[in-house]
C-alpha cells in the first residue's frame, strides 16, 4: 500500500534540504503510524504490515527517514498504547533491508502487549516525538496514519476515572498535540478503511495539522480518506502519499496467475519506482523497458539507473532513475503448484525539472517596467515543449532586492500581454521594479504541479544607473543546427564609459543533453565605441536532438560581471541528415529514368516479340487450286515453326507438326520484316507475300494470316487477315477485300515461273 508512495518521497517545492543535490530525489521525515487494536482482524493486519513494508522497498533517496509504529491502548498493568515495530532508520540499502524485516512484527499484537482500544492521542504523540528527533535537515515532515475505528479510550485509566471523562480528556489532549503538529509542520495525512470510523476526527486531524508542505495544489493539501474493504488500501494509500509529495500514480493493468502486467511512464518522470504487490514471495518478476528490453535487476542502462528490493518479500519496487518514457511490461511467473493469485502493478513518479529565468532588461532601472520569462527543462539539459506535460502547472516568480519589499508575479503562458506566443511553453509576467530599489536584485521563479516540482535557482542583477556604461544585445542567425555543427551569431555593444570594458559571452543552464560552446568569448570595446562582434556558437559532435536548453549571458567583466543581457538559446539540434536525406531527390530522379527507360525497353521487347510471333499464322498445303490440309501456329512465343509434308507423292499428301531437328522438317520464321522458309534440304527462301512456294510433286505452299506492310495499313488495307478461317476452293472473295481482289479468277492455275495465276487459288490476297 504505502507501496511506492514512499517511490517518490520527494521534497515539496521550496522545502528541499540545504545543499541538496538539484538533480536528485530531496530526503522526507515520515512515519507510519498503525491501528492494530482489536477491531482489526487478522487478514486487514497482515495488509496493514504489507504497506508499511512497501514504504520501505519504494523510497528512492537513500537520505530519507522512515519510522513504523503500531498503537492500540493500555487498559491494564503491563499493557502499552504504542509498539515501536521500527525505530527512525534512514532508507538506505541497508535500512530498507532492515525496514522489510521489522515491520513484520506488527501482526504480533499479544507479544508487545498492545490493549484493544483506539489511543490516537498515544500514536500520534509518539510519531511527533519521533520526527523531532534529528532527522534530514530541512526534510519535510508527514504522519500517514492508517486506522479502522474510531478513538476508544474508554478502558484507559490513564485518561481518567470514568469512560467519559477518559474519552474527554484524550480529546483535548488530541487537540494540543495537533496543534503542536501545525506548529513544528508536521503533514497529517489519515486513511480510514471499513463502516466504524470517526470521519468527522479523521477529518479533523487532517485540516488542523500543517497544511502547506506542498506548494499551492488543492490535491496537495492533506486530507482524510476512506476506502470501503481493505483491498482497496494500497491503491488508496499510494494516491494519498503521491498527493502528500507532489508525486503522481500510475495504474497499472492488476492481474492473476502467469503473465504480463503494464503501467505506463510519461516522459516528465526523472526518477519513478515500479512497485508489485504479489502477496506471495515466491512469486517471481521480469522487467522491460518500452522498447522491449529485459532491464537489469541492479546498476546501470542505456541512461538509466536501476535497483530492485523486495524479491523475496509480498512487494517488490524496482525503482528507476532518469527512466525511459513509455509502457513498461512486468512478466509475473507463479511458484511451482499454483496457477493465479492476485497480482498488482503501480509506478509513481515524480519530475525534477530545472527553472530558467530571464530578465529584460538584465540590469533595469528603478521604476522601470521589465518583462520575466521562465522555461522548464530536465536535468538532462532537455526543454520542455509540449504544453500538454505541463498541464495544471502554477509559475510564479518573486523579485527581490535591496531597498524593498518582495514582488511576486505570475507568468502565464496565454499569449496575453507581453507573452508573445500562447502555448510555447515560455512563461511570461511583466512587473515594474520598485523606485526603492537600490542596488542588488535577484530573480526566483517557481513551479508547481502534480508530479512536478523545480529548483529555485536565482537570477541575480543589480539596478542600472540612468545612463548605463556598457548596453549590450545578443542576436542568432539561424535556430537549427546538426551535432558537431555551428550557428552564427552577433552582440551589439556600445560602451558609453570613458573606459574599455571586456565582455564575457556566457552559455548557462545547458545541463548535458545538447553541450556547446561560444567562439571568442570575450570581447573588449573601446570608450565610446559601439561595435558589431560576429561568434559561433558551436555544439559538440553528441549533443543530443531536440531544443538545447539554457540562456546566453553577457557579462561586463569590468564591472564586476554584471550581466548585461541573458536570452533563451532558442536553437534546435536536428540529427545529421543521413545518406538518403541528403541524396533522396537523385535515387528518385535516377529511379524515375530506369523507370522510363525499362518502359522502353519493355515496350521494344514486347513490340519485337510481337512482330517476330508467328501467332495466328495458318500454313496451307495445296494440289492444283485444291487444299489438302492446314495448320494453324498457335502461341504469342512461337518464332520458329517446323512441321513436316507426309505422303508428298500420294493421292492425299497432309502436313504435320514436327520438332526441330527431324527428317523431312521445314521450318518457317521471321526476318527482316519478312517470311522465310527452309527445305528439309537446306534450302532457304522468302515466303512471297500473297503467293505461294512451290513444292515437288505438284504441290505448293500458302501461308496465310501475314500481316500487311504499313503503307498498306495507311491505305486502308493494312490488316485485313483472311486466313483465320481457310476458304475453299473456287470460293468467293472475302467481303471488303478492297480492289485489290476485283476480277481476280478462279482457276487457280500457276504462272509461268511458279508464281501463282490471278485467280482465287484458295490463298489469301491480304498476304
Amino acid at each position: 500500500m504505502l507501496c511506492a508512495l514512499a517511490g517518490l518521497l520527494y521534497a515539496p517545492p521550496g522545502t528541499a534540504a540545504p545543499g541538496a543535490p538539484a538533480d536528485g530525489p530531496d530526503p522526507i521525515d515520515f512515519a507510519v503510524v498503525v491501528d492494530v487494536s482489536a477491531s482489526i482482524d487478522e487478514k486487514a493486519l497482515d495488509l496493514e504490515a504489507e504497506a508499511a513494508a512497501l514504504i520501505s522497498q519504494g523510497e528512492i533517496s537513500e537520505r530519507s527517514r522512515a519510522t513504523v509504529i503500531g498503537f492500540g491502548s493500555a487498559e491494564k498493568t503491563g499493557q502499552q498504547p504504542v509498539y515501536e515495530a521500527c525505530p527512525p532508520t534512514v532508507v538506505d540499502t541497508a535500512g530498507r533491508q532492515e525496514l522489510s524485516d521489522c515491520v513484520k512484527d506488527l501482526t504480533d499484537r499479544e507479544e508487545h502487549r498492545l490493549g484493544p482500544g483506539t489511543d490516537f492521542p498515544a500514536a500520534l504523540s509518539q510519531a511527533l516525538e519521533r520526527l523531532a528527533e534529528g532527522g534530514p535537515e530541512g526534510a519535510p515532515k508527514v504522519v500517514f496514519l492508517l486506522t479502522d475505528g474510531k478513538l476508544d479510550v474508554r478502558d484507559s485509566p490513564s485518561y481518567g476515572a470514568d469512560p467519559t471523562s477518559r474519552q474527554e480528556n484524550a480529546r483535548k489532549r488530541l487537540d494540543d498535540l495537533l496543534a503542536q503538529a501545525r506548529r513544528e509542520k508536521v503533514q497529517i495525512w489519515p486513511l480510514g478503511f471499513g463502516n466504524g470510523i470517526d470521519r468527522k476526527a479523521l477529518r479533523d486531524m487532517a485540516a488542523r495539522g500543517y497544511r502547506d508542505g506542498c506548494a499551492d495544489i488543492s490535491d496537495a493539501k492533506p486530507r482524510m480518506r476512506v476506502v470501503q474493504g481493505a483491498a482497496d488500501v494500497d491503491k488508496a494509500l499510494q494516491e494519498t502519499f503521491a498527493a502528500a509529495r507532489c508525486a503522481k500514480v500510475e495504474q497499472g493493468g492488476p492481474g492473476e496467475g502467469p503473465g504480463e502486467l503494464r503501467v505506463t511512464i510519461p516522459p516528465l518522470a526523472t526518477d519513478g519506482s515500479i512497485t508489485v504487490i504479489k502477496r506471495d514471495p515466491r512469486v517471481t518478476t521480469t522487467y522491460y523497458d518500452p522498447r522491449g528490453r529485459k532491464v537489469p535487476v541492479e546498476g546501470t542502462f542505456d541512461g538509466s539507473r536501476f535497483e530492485l528490493s523486495g524479491q523475496n518479500s509480498p512487494v517488490e519496487a524496482l525503482r528507476v532513475k532518469d527512466p525511459l518514457p513509455g509502457e513498461w511490461r512486468v512478466r509475473v511467473k507463479m511458484p511451482d503448484g499454483r496457477r493465479d493469485g492476485p497480482v498488482t502493478v503501480r509506478a509513481i513518479w515524480q519530475g525534477v525539472l530545472r527553472s530558467f529565468v530571464s530578465l529584460e532588461p538584465s540590469a533595469p532601472r528603478p521604476g522601470e517596467e521589465v518583462v520575466v520569462q521562465m522555461r522548464m527543462q530536465t536535468r538532462r539539459g532537455v526543454v520542455i515543449s509540449d504544453p500538454g506535460q505541463l498541464a495544471g502547472v502554477k509559475v510564479t516568480a518573486r523579485l527581490s532586492g535591496d531597498g524593498f519589499d518582495p514582488v511576486d508575479v505570475v507568468l502565464r503562458d496565454d499569449g496575453k500581454g507581453p507573452d508573445e506566443r500562447a502555448d510555447d511553453v515560455r512563461y511570461t509576467a511583466g512587473l515594474r521594479v520598485p523606485r526603492e530599489a537600490s542596488g542588488k536584485l535577484e530573480l526566483t521563479g517557481e513551479m508547481a504541479a502534480p508530479g512536478i516540482r523545480s529548483d529555485r535557482r536565482p537570477f541575480a542583477t543589480r539596478i542600472s544607473l540612468e545612463n548605463p556604461k556598457v548596453t549590450a544585445g545578443v542576436t542568432l542567425d539561424g535556430h537549427t543546427v546538426h551535432p558537431g555543427g555551428r550557428v552564427t551569431g552577433t552582440l551589439t555593444v556600445r560602451n558609453n564609459d570613458s573606459a574599455p570594458h571586456t565582455l564575457r559571452l556566457e552559455l548557462r543552464d545547458q545541463g548535458t543533453a545538447s553541450p556547446a560552446r561560444i567562439d571568442p568569448s570575450r570581447v573588449t570595446v573601446e570608450p565610446g565605441a559601439r561595435e558589431r562582434v560576429p561568434f559561433d556558437l558551436r555544439f559538440d559532435a553528441d549533443a543530443a536532438p531536440g531544443e538545447a536548453g539554457g540562456t546566453i549571458a553577457v557579462v561586463d567583466a569590468t564591472d564586476a560581471d554584471r550581466t548585461l543581457r541573458t536570452s533563451f538559446l532558442a536553437v534546435t539540434v536536428e540529427p545529421e541528415p543521413t545518406w538518403w536525406d541528403r541524396w533522396w531527390w537523385a535515387v528518385a530522379l535516377a529511379c524515375g529514368v530506369l523507370v522510363v527507360g525499362a518502359g522502353v525497353v519493355a515496350a521494344r521487347v514486347l513490340y519485337g516479340r510481337r512482330r517476330d510471333s508467328l501467332h495466328g499464322l495458318v500454313v496451307e498445303l495445296r494440289r492444283e487450286g485444291r487444299s489438302l490440309g492446314e495448320l494453324r501456329v498457335r502461341g504469342s512465343g512461337v518464332r520458329s515453326y517446323h512441321f513436316a509434308v507426309e505422303g508428298p507423292s500420294s493421292a492425299r499428301p497432309s502436313l504435320r507438326r514436327r520438332n526441330s531437328g527431324s527428317d523431312g522438317t521445314y521450318r518457317l520464321w521471321r526476318r527482316d520484316g519478312g517470311l522465310r522458309l527452309r527445305t528439309p534440304g537446306g534450302r532457304e527462301q522468302a515466303v512471297p507475300r500473297g503467293g505461294a512456294v512451290p513444292l515437288d510433286h505438284g504441290l505448293e505452299l500458302l501461308v496465310r494470316g501475314e500481316r500487311a506492310p504499313s503503307r498498306d495499313r495507311r491505305s486502308g488495307t493494312a490488316g485485313r487477315d483472311s486466313g483465320s478461317r481457310p476458304r475453299p476452293a473456287g470460293g468467293t472473295p472475302r467481303a471488303g477485300a478492297g480492289r485489290a481482289t476485283a476480277g481476280r479468277g478462279t482457276t487457280g492455275r500457276t504462272a509461268p515461273g511458279g508464281r501463282p495465276g490471278r485467280g482465287s487459288g484458295g490463298h489469301d490476297p491480304a498476304f
